[in-house]
């Protein structure tokens, strides 16, 4: 099963109608359907939910004190 968020309304072979905008539940012959008929666009092209941008520290890359090497002053770097 893949999840597809919807370009155009569609009908699902149930008979519930889905609109654009919509993400669905489908299984691999459908979304190939779905492609065809440009109902759905790639699927790479999704949205993959929210994305990290910075560091991995937590913190705000403004240069604070929080992460791995908060405790390192200039002092310690020789």
């Amino acid at each position: 099963m893949a999840e597809v968020r919807l370009d155009k309304e569609w009908t699902d072979p149930a008979g519930v109608t889905h609109a654009a905008g919509d993400t669905v539940d489908v299984d691999a012959e459908t979304l190939a359907e779905l492609r065809e008929a440009g109902i759905v666009g790639d699927v790479a092209d999704a949205w993959a939910g929210p994305t990290f941008a910075g560091d991995d520290t937590g913190g705000d890359d403004t240069g604070g004190t929080d992460g791995p090497d908060a405790d390192i002053n200039d002092t310690d770097l020789g």
